[in-house]
């Protein structure tokens, strides 16, 4: 499936009192895998941002006057989304802003351009009930690498959020995580010759079984030597 990370910066934090989107970052996930096809614009807001906004992500009105208003971008936006899962963290406000924008220009919201939308706030909250779960939490829970996250900023925001969502949904701590070796794989033949079936087989690796053995020599001990797999080696022998 298509998915798409996407993360927004606004003038301030209430769409329904005329604060608006300043910038959009999207990335892009097929098979889970990152593809490089983002999408990141800047947004002229036609309004002032305000000072507590400005302290998050830093973008100031100066910057922000010669680029596009959100007219200008929103085709282009809604194509770049279409049909894709959108994974937003803390769903609700972004999808707020996105729509207040799309219905003003006589558009659909948004759910009606994307498959779904999957919210990773919601996520974090049931794998970690009672812990923080922003975004920087959740980097440092997973050992993400956010130390060039100063200020908040939609595209590297998305980017992170990326990660995390993998290493929640799959229990990985990094995009780049590879197996060291090839599996081995074997082959099971049918009846009559031909291949049957496909068996992926991971093997423990010497240090591995190294520690499985002491696990196992501890748990005899507690039990003065009454371990069963001893047992049943014994009695098979």
């Amino acid at each position: 499936m298509r998915q798409i990370v996407l993360d927004t910066e606004t003038t301030g934090l209430n769409a329904r009192l005329g604060d608006r989107i300043i910038e959009i970052g999207c990335v892009e996930l097929v098979s889970r895998r990152l593809t490089g096809a983002h999408f990141h614009r800047y947004v002229n807001p036609e309004r002032e941002v305000e000072e507590g906004a400005l302290r998050v992500h830093g973008i100031t009105n100066e910057f922000l006057q010669d680029k596009p208003r959100f007219a200008d971008i929103a085709q282009e936006l809604l194509d770049y989304l279409r049909g894709a899962e959108l994974i937003i963290h803390n769903a609700a406000f972004d999808v707020e802003f996105l729509n207040v924008e799309l219905v003003k220009l006589g558009f659909e919201p948004i759910d009606a351009h994307v498959a779904r939308v999957l919210d990773t706030l919601a996520t974090a909250r049931e794998l970690h009930p009672g812990k923080k779960n922003s975004l920087d939490a959740l980097c440092e829970r997973y050992q993400i690498d956010n130390s060039h996250r100063t200020l908040h900023g939609a595209l590297l925001d998305a980017e992170l959020l990326a990660e995390a969502y993998l290493a929640m949904t799959r229990g990985q701590e990094s995009l780049a995580i590879e197996l060291a070796a090839p599996p081995a794989v074997i082959f099971a033949a049918s009846a009559d010759g031909g291949e049957r079936l496909q068996l992926i087989v991971v093997r423990a690796t010497p240090e591995e079984l190294a520690d499985h053995a002491r696990v196992l020599e501890s748990i005899a001990k507690q039990t003065k030597g009454r371990a069963v797999w001893r047992e049943d080696a014994a009695a098979a022998a």
